[in-house]
């Protein structure tokens, strides 16, 4: 079907280059004032002024949209969630609330061993139905594209049953959703004291089947003191090569111990969370190809201090921006709020937080050849605002719902 968007108050993030923004050319977001923008087949074919339409296209098709007054956007492009799990945590949230740390939580059965115990005895059905439920949810939100992780399953069994619904979810949903694999998201009970013992049971036992079923495309480690050090990252993600899985990275979440060095060492395609930078990482990551992806509800929610988006921009970094969706840190999977937050507590322009969150975020799951920018050749999956006065009113009117629809491949859901 071809289908004809018309009188588009402001066509946002228009690029005919696909690249990897960072440092300055974040503030750089094209927008194209009155336009018109033609689909064809779920695809982008056409862009333009309407001044220039009927020279553009002396035929036009009967299928029109009238955009007057309304800002039309690629949609977001989620990096890094925690999509499929079993049962919330809101006790938890309450226990915080009451004063208890994330020690005392765990000491209690709480915290990533708590939501693994429930994802063991869900059935991978009730997994699928709740994980379908929520990504419906989110793209009506106007994410378009999601990274989803296992890692709340933490045994052979579990971690599969979590990449077999995941594999499921891509296979029925129009949204782009890529696979990582993170079964070091923590040691399980049995392994506290036998890490290697845990690494081996990952490398052995749980890679080879994950690679015969092609169920991830990443791999995935929570590199932090207390749980796993540089070198188990190291011997984890060095396997997963193996297997053709490239490393997206938890790094720098709590202390700076060398995991971003390391990250980098190993081309990772993106290390997520960095509220904990030092100034070397800072240079390191500005000098590699790897892209940092903040993570800013989950410091919200934690009471943690934001990353410090302005340096790492200034310091010439590749930054994108993800919701962190998951039940322990950051239950929301809100991509405009994420974007709010980015603005009004990490000081980053509305321009640099919709490109983070657009085609640098789509770099950071390398699906920009399809999605994260208005591109000929690319899917329509295209945000409609409600009429506003501009696009920084976005992230300044936060709270409130300003997507009046949402198109995936051309479609509206």
């Amino acid at each position: 079907m071809t289908t004809l968007i018309l009188n588009i108050k402001g066509l946002v993030n228009v690029r005919s280059e696909n690249n990897l923004l960072r440092g300055i050319e974040l503030r750089e977001l094209p927008i194209i004032e009155n336009a018109f923008l033609l689909i064809e087949d779920g695809n982008i074919t056409k862009w333009g002024l309407m001044e220039n339409l009927k020279q553009e296209l002396p035929v036009l098709p009967n299928h029109q949209i009238d955009a007057s007054g309304q800002f039309v956007m690629p949609t977001w492009c989620d990096s890094h969630t925690h999509m499929v799990f079993a049962g919330s945590r809101e006790n938890e949230f309450v226990d915080k609330i009451n004063g208890l740390t994330y020690a005392d939580i765990a000491a209690k059965g709480g915290g990533i061993l708590n939501s693994a115990n429930k994802l063991q005895q869900a059935s991978e059905d009730e997994l699928f139905n709740a994980a379908w439920e929520r990504l419906n949810a989110c793209a009506k939100l106007g994410t378009g594209a999601v990274e989803i992780k296992s890692g709340y399953g933490l045994t052979k069994e579990a971690e599969l049953k979590m990449l077999r619904v995941i594999k499921k979810l891509k296979e029925k949903s129009n949204l782009t959703i890529k696979s990582t694999f993170l079964g070091a998201h923590t040691f399980p009970q049995k392994y506290k004291e036998n890490h290697q013992g845990y690494i081996d049971e990952i490398i052995n036992e749980m890679l080879p089947v994950i690679a015969t079923e092609n169920l991830a495309d990443y791999i995935d480690v929570f590199c932090e003191s207390g749980f796993f050090s540089v070198e188990e990252m190291e011997q984890i993600c060095n396997a997963g090569l193996r297997y053709g899985l490239k490393p997206k990275l938890h790094i720098n979440q709590l202390n700076s111990i060398g995991g971003l060095q390391s990250a980098i060492k190993m081309n990772a395609i993106s290390v997520d969370h960095l509220e904990t930078m030092t100034e070397q990482d800072i240079v390191d990551l500005s000098s590699s190809n790897t892209i940092g992806t903040l993570l800013p509800t989950a410091a919200f929610f934690l009471r943690m201090p934001y990353q410090p988006a302005r340096e790492l921009i200034n310091g010439g970094c590749a930054i994108a921006l993800a919701s962190d969706f998951n039940p322990g840190s950051s239950p929301s999977f809100n991509m405009n709020f994420v974007i709010a937050l980015s603005c009004i507590q990490m000081k980053m322009l509305p321009q640099e937080a919709i490109n983070a969150a657009s085609i640098n975020g789509a770099f950071a799951m390398e699906i920009q050849d399809e999605l994260g920018s208005i591109s000929v050749g690319k899917k329509a999956n295209l945000i409609f605002t409600h009429p506003i006065n501009s696009i920084e009113y976005l992230p300044y009117f936060f709270g409130t719902n300003l997507i009046e629809k949402v198109m995936i491949k051309g479609e509206f859901i």
